[in-house]
């Protein structure tokens, strides 16, 4: 039922010629001032530690931010999510992953889409020492696939201050977003997160030397080799195959209870087939789906504006109920 038909997001900046200026364009030159976090770091109950970065207002409303992929607290569409709901009262937490707050983490472990569990420490955390009467769910890129997998994991069962999330560039489905970085066209991606995931596992490797095979590292040229090795081995799975079907958002997205926007643009060189859950969002109550047919990943720049349409839209559904 709630598919979007036609989406407000219609044409980028001109100089934004297809998805991949839609993408990297932003990425390097996107620039938010004006957001002053402080930043609180609290234990996890594996005795590791995350780094949150607040933004507060004085609002009894907060926006829970999850970063995408090897970005933090500090990338523009973090920042830029920020200073807009501070801008329109509500408080902001942007939490960063293990090891992405800017400090190597202590356990073996690192991070990953399935690592819902880390925002499940987050929402508790601000539930035993805050008080908030609404929270609302952020999710960018991986950290839209964290975000909806603890919604899904959780159901009935969620917290029901948690009023509304959204998410956008999530890769719903892991296995079909990770292929797309063997496609040529997309080359660049993967040079680029495969080296700076390589670096961290490296000093992974020198925290706990018999982890992490250093010579095999260095010969690693394709995600899927690397995922198998390195991230599905010290986060208990067989390998890749086994690690993206049992940490996949969609395996659980079908009981989310409470109402979920996912924007994937339908020229996201990141995302295809399953990462657009037509035939789920279709017969559930509780999940919108919008599809613009441009964005890139993590774009949807607007021109002349400080900030995105994706961000604009977020403030649109959570804070006033628009679907």
């Amino acid at each position: 039922m709630p598919i979007i038909k036609k989406s407000t997001y219609t044409i980028p900046p001109r100089y934004l010629f297809n998805g991949h200026f839609e993408t990297i364009i932003p990425s390097i030159f996107r620039k938010i001032v004006g957001v002053n976090y402080h930043r609180e770091r609290i234990d996890t109950p594996d005795d590791d530690f995350l780094d949150l970065d607040w933004s507060r207002v004085g609002s009894d409303n907060l926006l829970i931010i999850s970063h995408g992929l090897e970005g933090s607290s500090e990338r523009h569409y973090a920042r830029g999510l920020a200073k807009l709901f501070n801008q329109n009262g509500y408080d902001v937490l942007a939490w960063n992953n293990r090891s992405c707050g800017g400090e190597m983490n202590i356990q073996p472990i690192l991070y990953h889409h399935g690592s819902s569990y880390d925002l499940k420490t987050v929402i508790d955390h601000v539930e035993k020492t805050n008080a908030y009467s609404s929270y609302y769910l952020a999710g960018i890129s991986m950290g839209g696939a964290q975000t909806l997998k603890y919604l899904g994991e959780n159901g009935l069962d969620i917290n029901p201050k948690i009023k509304k999330a959204a998410v956008y560039s999530a890769p719903c489905n892991l296995a079909d977003s990770a292929a797309t970085l063997k496609e040529r066209r997309n080359s660049f991606y993967k040079r680029r997160f495969l080296g700076k995931l390589k670096a961290k596992m490296f000093l992974k490797g020198q925290q706990f030397p018999d982890l992490v095979d250093l010579d095999l590292l260095k010969s690693v040229r394709e995600f899927d080799t690397f995922d198998t090795q390195f991230t599905a081995r010290i986060h208990g799975y067989k390998d890749a195959v086994d690690f993206y079907s049992n940490v996949s958002a969609d395996k659980w997205m079908e009981n989310i209870q409470l109402p979920t926007l996912i924007i994937n643009a339908l020229n996201d060189p990141l995302l295809i087939d399953r990462c657009y859950p037509v035939k789920m969002a279709s017969n559930h109550p509780h999940l919108f789906l919008e599809m613009p047919a441009r964005g890139g990943h993590t774009g949807f720049m607007v021109k002349g504006q400080e900030f995105t349409w994706a961000e604009y839209r977020f403030l649109e559904f959570l804070g006033d109920g628009v679907f």
